[in-house]
């Protein structure tokens, strides 16, 4: 049984491919062999979850501390050193890919005397006082699993003194006393000191991780999906790349083709000074697209170029996670793009016609999905003027009533009513009410958020980032364009233009005609050459 596995450019690949080391680090493997930018990191393979006892404990710890040696050697910095400090996160990665629905600990390594050795590093106090806060808060979300709102009333706090908007407003003497005020919350929630050996954070949070593959979320998303539970989680340990190093520095999440309409476009989400929670987690709204094809127009090039080496090399489309520090492309993990059935079949046509699959392997990939049930839904006109316009990260129609959390949606829905989740974000914790909406609507997050990713996998219409929405949860109400709707009231949402509606609008249908006239031409085709081949073996018989 091996402990663990090296991913960089001169390692071998996982033998046991991603059943052995997870989905994430498997593909992780394969984009260092081909040349393309991944920081240094190691793998602990699935395996792991078998072991049991009290050997464990230190057969792990000594893989933690075999796996750390390596990157030392990779990047020329030491872990939890005074001088030159690495830091790394600590992330899951099942067999199957899962997005947001287990764990993942960033800035493992950060303590009073290393937080000082990042500045010495890299000259930027923002950056190693917004990391350590970072630190501390995921780690007692993830590993002590402390209740986030404490933690959550001291950012606002923060945020209400300093007169910001975000914690990016934040400065460096204002982060450095909200981690003070969250170590001492740690503390008083606790009974204890946030541990301060990096050795001991690196194997807290490595045991959190492989734990959250039994977080009732992640048991809800296999149970939806068909996943079964014997498989367990890989967790990857990689070397810190800060997208929240300021200037040109930023995180995101690429699809290399539209995942609600195929499209073969880059379709993205970004922000500056931020790291890839900033755009997953769906709490903020994102509004750097523009920006970094504006202020960085190299890297941007090299992104979408990135986008075909992607598809060249996995065959399929693909949704890739990035971070750029000072100015310094990485990417941190790719997978299989989710999509509606609508993409599927459109980027099912597209791969075909440029030669990326066979028309046998296009039929093969579309081999579980209904051809005749699929459909794109839009607002038959006259509209009346929109509500407010989000952004739209799934296509079709929804016709609902508001469901403000994720027990409404499942009252609604056992009455009989189709329900929309209304939130200020939408976590994936959400995926019950997820899985019976016929739509989503937040007030924050991405297009590309783990909450968006999934409710597209799911087929639903998902509107994020809503302008003027907001949530009256005592006294079940919301309010969205200045007017003020109770729970139970009907919305139509229009996920085609973004658009959000008051009652209940009639939608229209559409088929996906040349996508469907090309199918049925490979499947004609197939049949052919099945009878040539046929005829062929008679007569050589």
């Amino acid at each position: 049984m091996v402990d663990l596995y090296p991913i960089l450019p001169e390692a071998p690949l996982a033998k046991g491919g991603a059943e052995e080391v997870g989905n994430k680090a498997w593909n992780l493997m394969r984009l260092a062999q081909a040349g393309l930018p991944v920081p240094p990191a190691f793998v602990l393979p699935t395996s792991w979850r078998l072991r049991q006892g009290p050997a464990r404990e230190a057969a792990l710890r000594q893989a933690l501390t075999d796996g750390i040696a390596r990157l030392e050697i990779a990047t020329g910095l030491k872990f939890g050193a005074a001088r030159r400090p690495l830091l790394v996160s600590v992330r899951s990665g099942a067999a199957a890919s899962m997005p947001g629905m287990m764990e993942t600990v960033l800035d493992v390594g950060l303590n009073g005397e290393t937080v000082e050795a990042l500045i010495r590093l890299t000259g930027n106090p923002r950056l190693a006082w917004d990391s350590y806060r970072r630190l501390v808060q995921g780690y007692a979300e993830v590993v002590a699993e402390l209740p986030t709102a404490p933690f959550d009333a001291l950012v606002a706090a923060a945020l209400e003194q300093a007169d910001a908007s975000s914690e990016r407003e934040l400065d460096h003497r204002s982060l450095r006393a909200l981690t003070l005020a969250m170590l001492d919350c740690y503390r008083v929630l606790t009974g204890s000191d946030f541990p301060a050996d990096p050795r001991e954070q690196l194997v807290s949070a490595a045991t959190a991780v492989f734990r959250s593959w039994d977080a009732p979320k992640a048991v809800s998303y296999r149970r939806l999906n068909g996943i079964g539970e014997e498989g367990g989680t890989a967790v990857t340990v990689q070397s810190m790349v800060f997208g929240n190093a300021g200037g040109a520095s930023g995180s995101g999440v690429g699809f290399t083709r539209n995942p609600a309409t195929g499209a073969p476009e880059f379709y993205y989400d970004f922000q500056f000074d931020g790291q890839g929670e900033d755009v997953v987690a769906g709490r903020q709204r994102l509004g750097d697209r523009d920006r970094l094809r504006a202020a960085l127009p190299a890297v941007f090039a090299r992104l979408t170029a990135i986008c075909r080496e992607l598809e060249a090399l996995f065959r399929d489309a693909q949704d890739f996670e990035f971070t750029i520090q000072s100015g310094t492309l990485f990417l941190l993990q790719t997978r299989r793009a989710k999509r509606t059935d609508w993409a599927a079949l459109t980027i099912a046509v597209d791969m075909v016609a440029e030669g990326l699959l066979t028309p046998a392997e296009a039929l093969e990939r579309l081999a579980g999905i209904d051809l005749e049930a699929v459909v794109r839904t839009s607002l038959k006109e006259p509209l009346p003027p929109p509500l407010a316009t989000a952004l739209a990260a799934g296509v079709g129609v929804a016709v609902g009533a508001i469901a403000l959390d994720a027990d409404a949606v499942k009252r609604l829905v056992a009455t009989g009513a189709p329900a929309i989740l209304v939130r200020r974000d939408t976590a994936t914790t959400d995926i019950e009410g997820m899985a019976l909406a016929v739509g989503i609507l937040t007030a924050s997050g991405g297009r590309t958020s783990h909450a968006a990713v999934v409710a597209r996998h799911l087929g639903k219409v998902c509107l994020v980032a809503c302008p003027g929405l907001e949530i009256d949860l005592e006294k079940r109400q919301c309010r969205i364009g200045g007017t003020i709707f109770d729970e139970g009231d009907f919305l139509s949402l229009d996920g085609n233009a973004g658009a959000v509606y008051p009652g209940r609008l009639a939608p229209l249908t559409e088929r996906p005609e040349r996508a469907l006239e090309a199918i049925a031409e490979w499947r004609r085709g197939a049949a052919q050459n099945s009878a040539a081949a046929a005829s062929l073996s008679q007569i050589i018989a």
